[in-house]
């Protein structure tokens, strides 16, 4: 359907006919034409049914006017499945709650939008689960997983997604109601006679392994089986009917459970020892080699391969002793037995990562997904896996293997070129060659995600011509319309028709950013993002960030993903057709907080925060920008004019004034409920320099330069005094950036700018990071900036001293914006290599230095930019050693820099707060220290709570003058 009126028309008959929302628009369209998979399609719009009477309407309307329909859950799906050219129904909106639970039965009824982890919390107080648990249990929702048969690291233990369902209720595309179950329940006519009529066929033509997915499961219908057709519908893809209710069955939940990690010499002996673990009844025997597990991964014993076995029990000793006795079988090089169940998550979020670390070669090459889950009879996991390594070989690939070895399954994101006519060819000549491999031994083109266009066109190859045209049959008795999911399962699409890489630019877009880790190429950082949806979590545990627009909203559009699938779009230029000019992708980004947690907490290391400061950039080129864009862009500028014409006891005396401060917020595009920081009465440095000289540090430590960033020196230079007090006190001498341009190197001289009076001047500055100019995209000022503060830092770059950056965003700036925006720049490179936090510098520069014992708790949240960017391993070890205790929480403050102070950002803001921040801080126990590094996590705490953080040097210096020094939060 092509022309607008009857799209205009198909949307105003779906909108009076449904309660739930219809979109059309592009934006709606746009975020749905590509999951997690190699393909793209564009649908004309979305429908979030309200109920199954929703669903029946839609497919009313669309039976009636030739539209396919596609259904949709977490989108996920790895092989295609949830994208379509009709209509799409996005369960995850209305149609997402559990609706009853009942533990005597230990079954739930669910309907088909529920994200599995929901399902898990409501199960869990009863001491039950759902068996399957695919890596991406935040975010898929049980009608996915039923459409594609999921299974998990569990599965060893509990099977499939078919193994766990008892009744489906189910809406043909013809409108039947009818509700699967055993014994020929709910089946349509003339499936059971078409059945009937090929037994033998049914009973010869399926393998039998644990992870056979590929395919119709026809073979649940014969009578041996029960004649289960709610089993049968499993993995079907959406190509039958629409999910619209499930009751599934749930598992006991083993009260104690203990993690086995075995050590291999490589994958292939990983491979040989899984299967003959399974005697001992694991939980779990999951697989990975070294090439995707991170340098900074916890632990593991030694060996280039893992299996990681899990043991449970009612007792703590009883699953120890599980995993001891596996242990003496498994023959490992190496075996940690770990039962601390924090240690075990964080060895389980290395491989649970692996779906987006998998999308990059340790080169940075990408991968991609396609050939993601064979699997085979576990016995011959080994001996497949070896000849697997040898097709790649043979075709010049390369790919890294993990995943569910107890159950002969494999994942594997492979380096194909899916972007030439040769490479592309190459893909589909390794995909034939790779079924007969499979097939050879005797395995399933899918062992988890389903057929979709991925493998659908090589399932004669598994099954044969006759059995695939028996699955057209059944199609046919479901579906005589071929409206549900056309070309899937049966008559596919070719398998490297739709990629959705074919609308991207074949040559480099012009931008301003280096993208060094994506070749210069923006394009390849926005195919970064895979779709693995690990950014539509709605909640994050410990110190994670990504996404907090999304949790705070719910909306697809602020999550990652959906503004990297807008990028997409506006690149591909088919449905965003205004490029860098888009509104669309403009308002998508409006929301993103540039809190970097994606650059961390993404899997494949998408950074929404570069790709928004380049989007504005372009976006804003030649044209009037927003107020808040000059008014705290420009910050630094106006925080120095007030500094330089002593006029900030004037200005806040002015700004306290509330219809003044009205209509300054006005003009300057500031939200209403904001008050305006006030600046301090004496700028930092202007301090540094009245200070008289018999309180300066002489001692005989290391030189450190101390950056006097816009926040410390005009906002709240008490930050930069408690800083030199420590920082002294540990007996390092403390020198600020020079402010003149020098021709000759300088000479270092203790607590003074990094000056040579004797040197030829050319020019005068401030230093600055240009962040208040890169979160606006103000690019351009931002590299002028950066230029400049290169020049006045060459003579700290002649020496070897480190430059200390209070502010954790501006660190983070330093460390990767400044060396992206002059990647031609050496200096840049090395001022970036140079920049350490407080923390960093303490334990780097005065490793023997004993901090005051302070004996507090401590409440507050790890900066965003240091979690994303900086880490906080050393603040960690710092606070323990001054005996601050406790653990700060994750997320984002809300305030991030501009983000909140901008009109129309409140509510976000605020909400982002109340995640995590502010109820910690509640939480926290009397007389506990709220750390908060950055100005606007404190600024934050003061306006919403009225609380007063302070950052770690304020809390370290007043413990220096003893216990009085030290007052309240």
């Amino acid at each position: 359907m092509t022309d607008l009126a009857d799209l205009s028309g198909l949307a105003a008959q779906l909108r009076r006919a449904v309660r739930g929302e219809v979109a059309f628009d592009v934006t709606s369209r746009a975020l749905v034409t590509m999951d997690a998979s190699n393909y793209r399609r564009v649908p004309l719009g979305v429908v979030a049914p309200w109920d199954a009477d929703d669903v029946a309407a839609v497919l009313e309307v669309c039976r009636a006017r030739g539209v396919p329909v596609v259904a949709r859950g977490g989108g996920t799906s790895i092989a295609g499945q949830a994208t379509g050219t009709g209509v799409v129904l996005d369960f995850t909106r209305h149609m997402n709650r559990v609706l009853a639970l009942d533990p005597g039965e230990r079954t739930a009824v669910v309907q088909p939008g529920v994200v599995l982890d929901r399902l898990q919390e409501a199960a869990a107080p009863q001491g039950l689960r759902f068996g399957p648990d695919p890596s991406t249990h935040g975010r898929c929702t049980l009608g996915g997983m039923i459409g594609n048969n999921s299974c998990g690291s569990h599965s060893v233990a509990w099977g499939t997604t078919a193994d766990s369902v008892r009744e489906l209720a189910v809406l043909t595309a013809r409108g039947r109601r009818l509700r699967l179950g055993r014994e020929w329940a709910g089946a349509p006519d003339g499936l059971r006679e078409l059945v009937e009529s090929e037994l033998a066929r049914l009973r010869t033509g399926f393998p039998r392994l644990p992870r056979r997915i590929s395919g119709y499961a026809l073979d649940a219908l014969l009578p041996e089986n029960g004649a289960d057709v709610a089993r049968s519908f499993c993995g079907s893809e959406g190509t039958l009917g629409v999910l619209t209710e499930a009751v599934v069955r749930l598992v006991e939940t083993p009260p104690a459970r203990v993690l086995a990690v075995l050590g291999y010499a490589d994958e292939g002996a990983a491979a040989d020892a899984a299967a003959g673990l399974l005697e001992y009844r694991p939980l779990t025997v999951e697989g990975m080699a070294r090439d995707l597990v991170p340098a900074a991964a916890a632990d593991l014993p030694r060996g280039d391969a893992w299996l990681f076995v899990e043991t449970g029990g009612q007792t703590a000793g009883q699953a120890r002793a599980r995993a001891e006795a596996i242990a003496r079988a498994a023959d490992a090089t190496d075996t940690v037995i770990v039962e601390d169940p924090a240690a075990q998550r964080v060895l389980w979020r290395v491989r649970e990562d692996a779906s987006g670390t998998a999308t990059r070669m340790p080169d940075g090459t990408e991968a991609w997904p396609g050939w993601e889950d064979c699997a085979v009879p576990p016995a011959r996991l080994g001996a497949y896996l070896r000849r697997f390594r040898e097709l790649l070989a043979a075709h010049g690939l390369r790919g890294a293997p993990y995943g569910h070895f107890g159950d002969g399954c494999i994942h594997v994101r492979i380096d194909f070129d899916l972007l030439t006519p040769a490479g592309i060819g190459r893909f589909r000549r390794f995909s034939q060659e790779l079924a007969e491999l499979v097939v050879a031994h005797g395995g399933s083109l899918s062992g988890e995600h389903g057929d979709g266009q991925a493998r659908a066109e090589l399932l004669p190859t598994m099954y044969g011509a006759r059995t695939v045209a028996l699955f057209e049959r059944v199609k046919g008795l479901w579906d005589p319309d071929d409206l549900l999911n056309p070309g899937m399962l049966v008559r596919p699409a070719p398998l490297d028709a739709n990629l959705r890489f074919a609308v991207l630019p074949r040559r480099p877009v012009d931008v301003a950013f280096g993208y060094a880790a994506d070749g210069g190429d923006f394009s390849a950082a926005v195919r970064r993002c895979v779709g693995v949806a690990k950014c539509r979590t709605t909640e994050v545990s410990g110190a994670a960030v990504m996404c907090p627009s999304f949790r705070v909203t719910g909306e697809e559009e602020h999550s990652t993903r959906g503004r990297a699938r807008l990028l997409h779009e506006m690149l591909a230029g088919e449905l965003v057709t205004d490029g860098w000019r888009s509104a669309e992708v403009h308002d998508a980004l409006d929301l993103c907080l540039s809190c970097k947690g994606c650059r961390s907490d993404c899997p494949v290391g998408v950074d929404m925060a570069t790709y928004k400061a380049e989007f504005l950039h372009h976006h804003y080129a030649g044209r009037r920008r927003p107020a808040a864009h000059y008014a705290m862009g420009w910050l630094p500028v106006w925080l120095r004019w007030a500094a330089r014409t002593r006029t900030g006891p004037l200005l806040n005396a002015l700004a306290a004034l509330p219809p003044l401060a009205s209509a300054v917020k006005r003009l300057g595009g500031i939200t209403p409920e904001r008050g305006i920081p006030r600046l301090a009465r004496e700028s930092f440095t202007r301090w540094w320099r009245t200070r008289a000289a018999a309180d300066r540090g002489e001692g005989a430590g290391d030189l450190v330069v101390l950056w006097p960033d816009t926040f410390t020196e005009h906002l709240s230079p008490s930050v930069g005094r408690a800083a030199v007090r420590v920082l002294e006190a540990a007996g390092l001498r403390v020198a600020l950036p020079p402010t003149l341009r020098l021709r000759r190197p300088p000479v270092g001289g203790a607590g003074a700018t990094l000056l040579n009076p004797v040197s030829v001047l050319r020019g005068r500055g401030r230093v600055c990071c240009g962040l208040t100019y890169v979160s606006t995209g103000q690019l351009d000022r931002a590299r002028a900036v950066l230029r400049r503060t290169l020049d006045l830092m060459e003579p700290v770059l002649e020496t070897e001293a480190p430059v200390v950056v209070l502010e954790p965003s501006c660190a983070a700036a330093l460390r990767t914006d400044l060396p992206e925006l002059l990647p031609g720049d050496p200096r840049a490179r090395r001022l970036a290599e140079r920049v350490l936090t407080f923390a960093e510098a303490l334990q780097r520069h005065a490793p023997g230095w004993t901090p005051p014992r302070l004996d507090r708790p401590v409440a507050g949240q790890t900066h965003c930019h240091q979690h994303a960017v900086l880490g906080d391993a050393a603040d960690r070890r710092l606070r323990a050693a001054a005996g601050l205790t406790g653990e700060l929480s994750g997320g984002c403050c809300g305030l991030a820099g501009n983000f909140g102070f901008e009109k129309g950002h409140f509510e976000v803001s605020a909400a982002c707060a109340e995640e995590q921040l502010l109820p910690s801080v509640r939480r926290a126990p009397d007389g506990a220290v709220v750390l908060a590094d950055g100005f606007s996590c404190r600024t934050q705490l003061d306006q919403l709570a009225g609380v007063r953080g302070r950052h770690l040097a304020e809390v370290l210096a007043e413990g220096l003058e003893g216990p009085a020094g030290l007052g309240g939060s």
